[in-house]
Parts: C-alpha cells; structure tokens; sequence
C-alpha cells in the first residue's frame, strides 16, 4: 500500500487555486498557503475552493489549512506543489529555507528553465542545512483560471508531463509520492532536460514582442497564434528553436524540436513551423494578450530565454536570436532582464565543466 502524503501547495492564483481544489477533491489532505492573506481570506473563511472541470472532478475542495505563514504550511506537508509564477521561486526557496525538512519533496510546476537549479541555489546561499527533494515539471498540468475568490476553472488537464528531480536519481521517489493524484507525470530525464524542454521560451515572448504594434493597437483582439504567426514571424521562432536545441546538444540532451512537441501535444504537422502552428486547431479562437505587460516577457524573458542564453555562452554555442529577443525585452520593459534573470551564476553552475554539470543534475554530487 502506497503512502498517503499531506500536500501544501503555495500560490493561490489561477493555478494553485485549481491544484488546490483538485487535490482536495481526490481525497488527499491539502493546505493551502499564499503570501498575502486578503487574497485567501474568503477561502479560509469557507474552508475550501469551488471546481469547475467539466467532465472530470468537480464540486467543493475542502481544505484542512489556508495560511499565510510558509512555516505552518511546511510543517503540516510533506509535499510542497509551488504553483506560482517562477519568478517567485527564489523569493519562495529564502522564506522556506529555514523550514525544510529532509523528507520534503518540492515540486515547481512548472519550473521554466532552471528552476530546480535556482532553487536549490537558493537554499544553499540561505543556510538550509537539511536535503529536500527539489523537482521540476516541465509544463502545467492544467489549463486553468481563477474565476472567484473561491472558485477555480479546469479547461483541461494535459495526458503527460515531464517531471525531473534534483537530483535525477530521486526522481522515481517524486513520481511515487504523486502518481495516486496526478498518473500523468513521467520521467523527464533530468532538470536540464525539462528545463531545455521550455516551449514557452519559444512560443511566447518573440511572438508577443514581434507583434507589439498589434497588441497596444487592437488590446490583443486577433487571434495569437494564428493571426500573428506569419512565415516571417515563425522564421524568427525557428530561429530561437533551433538554438535552444543546440544549447541542449551542447550538453549532451537531445531536446525536442518545436515541430516534434506540436505534433507530440497536438498532431499538428506541416512543412515548416508556420505551417505546423497553423494546424494546430486548438490555437484557433485564443487571443493575444491585451497588453505587453504580459508574462509572456516578464516571467518567460528572464526565467526562459536568459538561462537558455547564459547556457550558450558559458558553453560555446551562438545564441544571437535569443540575445537580440531578450534586448528587445528589455528595451519595451525599460528593465534590465539579463541582471533580473536566471543567469549560470544565479543558477551556481558558472564553473562547472559539462561533465560535471550532468554529474551534478544526476546525482546531487559536485566533484
């Protein structure tokens, strides 16, 4: 018989609130935690978050605590689901860093590129003396938004998802501890794979920054991936796929191309990339983000593209295209995305040989 775990989960937006209330719907005891308490107030006053899944689970989560003290929530779980944007996983690893236990498994979902590494990074600089489980989901379960301040929507919840451990060799633990709540999660190799594995990095921020004129025009009202994919911007997008696949070869991973991940998540086929994301049905009706201050830069420029970049230079491999994207970022945003994001240093990889990164990612260990 296989263990009951306690989960906590941390965030309560449009993807913790749905974690939350699924998990809780499944049976599993969850807790519930978010920084700032107005956000949760009503749900801790009703003691739980409504779901809407059509077609699957649905109804009220109950919850056993909603918290906006990070030392209750870890004391009473064992498994930590952070559900927040990534640019708050540093934040996050500082404030936990004192109450991390040994038996603890975190898991960022999703963990962008180098999330797991930034995390662990983290715990070290801040003194934790105890070696948590620290993994990483290549992508969001769900697509899913808050629709209430107690109620959470499921569109969808994808067949398969990635999910590697920090170090490799523990992964197998982490797949054992969730596979009763959540089956679809598979092996991801290591966090190098899944962190290279990013498809936002390609698929978001150019797209968004080379149809700007558009979105600050029309406040997003055309379809994003299909109005504003035209073969000059899927060139671009090309571009930036191939060289996030180099950077993977460079450190021995064979990472999947943009064309073989839509036609893996979605049998979507064509000639070329234009073709292929033209294909794809279900980007038909979804439109572009209202305005440039989107995630789509602020979270998938820093925590995305400037980790694939650093990866590149420190280990010789041209990465122009996402250099010229992430200046283009930081010249909209007025902001500075190569100080603000995960660099090798930030990551504590920046004098590792390959060889002794791999060893690092697969078995904890720095030779």
């Amino acid at each position: 018989m296989s263990k009951e775990y306690v989960f906590g989960v941390i965030g309560a937006g449009n993807g913790g609130k749905a974690m939350a209330a699924y998990l809780a719907l499944l049976g599993k005891k969850v807790l519930l935690y978010n920084r700032t308490f107005s956000n949760v107030e009503v749900i801790a006053e009703r003691q739980g978050i409504d779901l809407i899944n059509p077609g699957g689970l649905e109804g009220f989560g109950k919850l056993e605590m909603v918290t906006d003290n990070i030392e209750d929530l870890l004391a009473a779980s064992q498994v930590i689901m952070v559900v927040t944007p990534s640019t708050a996983h540093r934040d996050i690893a500082a404030a936990a860093s004192p109450y991390l236990r040994d038996d603890h498994i975190v898991i960022l979902h999703p963990g962008r590129t180098g999330g797991a590494l930034e995390f662990a990074e983290t715990l070290r600089q801040n003194g934790c003396a105890t070696k948590p489980i620290i993994s990483e989901a290549e992508t969001f379960i769900f697509a899913s938004r808050s629709e209430g301040p107690s109620l959470a929507r499921i569109f969808r919840i994808k067949e398969s998802v990635p999910l590697a451990a920090l170090p490799a060799n523990r992964t197998k633990e982490v797949l054992e501890a969730i596979h009763t709540a959540f089956p679809q999660f598979i092996n991801g190799g290591n966090v190098l794979m899944t962190g290279l594995n990013n498809m936002g990095a390609v698929f978001h921020p150019a797209l968004a920054m080379l149809n700007s004129g558009w979105i600050e025009a029309t406040h997003g009202n055309f379809e994003f991936y299909v109005d504003g994919v035209t073969p000059s911007v899927a060139k671009v997008l090309e571009v930036i796929d191939r060289e996030r696949v180099t950077v993977a070869s460079a450190l021995g991973l064979r990472a999947r191309t943009g064309m073989e991940w839509l036609e893996l998540a979605y049998n979507a086929t064509g000639e070329n990339l234009y073709e292929a994301m033209h294909n794809q049905t279900g980007y038909y009706g979804i439109k572009a983000p209202p305005t440039l201050n989107h995630r789509y830069i602020f979270e998938e420029v820093p925590m995305s593209l400037v980790p694939i970049a650093s990866f590149g230079e420190r280990y010789g491999v041209s990465v122009n295209c996402i250099e010229s994207i992430i200046r283009l970022g930081c010249i909209l945003h007025n902001t500075d995305y190569w100080r603000k994001g995960r660099t090798i240093e930030k990551l504590g990889v920046k004098d590792l040989s390959i060889g002794e990164l791999t060893h690092y990612v697969e078995t904890g260990e720095r030779d």
